[in-house]
């Protein structure tokens, strides 16, 4: 799809969450795009040592998820950057999956990139500590989303974490709680994946990180939205900027409503979106959400060139 196409398209703006990193993510943009190497140079300027942890690693480093969060805004706001320089074309709306809210919320303009690298920096920190290794787990969970609810809500201590996509929802909790559920979804026909991760993210267990950060998102400061920017918690556009701190501080401990944010996206008119930064993740999801959605992806300068002038 070329420039001349979108002039005239209502453009949703994704933001992928964490899973999405590589090493080396978003280097040949900066090569080619003064706009993204500014990023670059803002991010490490900000956080210094996480140019070098993205350009060369080592992987494993750049996995921890105080180094994946800011890593993956300075990433997915390059190539938003970098994107809108090329074609002069503004989103209409946006929307980010958990840690990508902050990268929305920084090209709606609502919070600066110093602020959101500091914040996810400090956020993933916290994430990290709230649970000792061990002692939390997720697992995706192939099929209805209902049983999930239905599994999770006769369980203490676990609960859906992201709704994906109608037959993909990852649960959250104590590591003995998600087993349970998983066998108790397991018995009724649904798939079960035990997921990779350091922390049981966007469940209770996140509440110390939730306190931690609060302080912080309540101190920083927080400009108007240029476009409407879409919240994890509640599926829809943030009511102004007075919403942001208390609505990025639920979203610790809260669900992901991607599913729901999609389709309230495209009720609202969106007709291409439009994912930036590494990885497909998003794009993958939205294809299975919307059937037939116009999806494009921005996380390179191959990718640039292909809608730019």
């Amino acid at each position: 799809m070329t420039f001349e196409n979108l002039r005239d398209k209502k453009i949703a703006a994704l933001f992928p969450g964490q899973g999405s990193h590589a090493v080396g993510m978003g280097a040949d943009l900066a090569a080619a795009s003064p706009v993204a190497e500014a990023v670059y140079h803002q991010a490490e300027a900000t956080l210094p040592g996480l140019r070098t942890l993205i350009e060369e690693g080592p992987l494993e480093d750049l996995t921890l998820t105080a180094n994946q969060q800011p890593a993956l805004v300075a990433a997915s706001t390059a190539a938003y950057r970098a994107w809108t320089e090329a074609t002069g074309l503004i989103p209409a709306f946006a929307a980010g999956h958990s840690l990508g809210e902050y990268s929305a919320l920084v090209a709606a303009g609502a919070l600066s990139l110093e602020d959101a690298l500091r914040l996810t920096r400090q956020r993933g920190e916290l994430m990290q500590q709230a649970v000792p290794v061990g002692q939390g787990a997720m697992s995706a969970v192939m099929g209805d989303a209902g049983a999930v609810r239905e599994v999770c809500n006769g369980l203490d201590g676990v609960q859906p974490a992201n709704f994906n996509a109608p037959t993909q929802t990852v649960i959250s909790g104590s590591a003995q709680a998600v087993a349970d559920a998983g066998a108790q979804l397991k018995e009724r026909g649904l798939k079960i994946i035990p997921l990779k991760v350091s922390a049981p993210f966007h469940c209770p267990l996140m509440e110390p990180a939730q306190a931690g950060l609060t302080p912080a998102l309540t101190q920083v400061a927080v400009g108007e939205l240029a476009f409407p920017v879409y919240a994890n918690v509640t599926a829809q556009p943030y009511g102004g900027a007075q919403d942001v701190p208390d609505l990025l501080a639920q979203q610790i401990t809260a669900p992901v409503r991607w599913v729901e944010t999609i389709q309230a996206l495209h009720q609202a008119g969106a007709e291409v979106f439009i994912e930036f930064g590494p990885g497909k993740v998003l794009s993958g999801l939205v294809k299975k959400i919307v059937p037939g959605a116009e999806v494009i992806n921005v996380g390179s300068a191959e990718d640039l060139h292909g809608v730019g002038r």
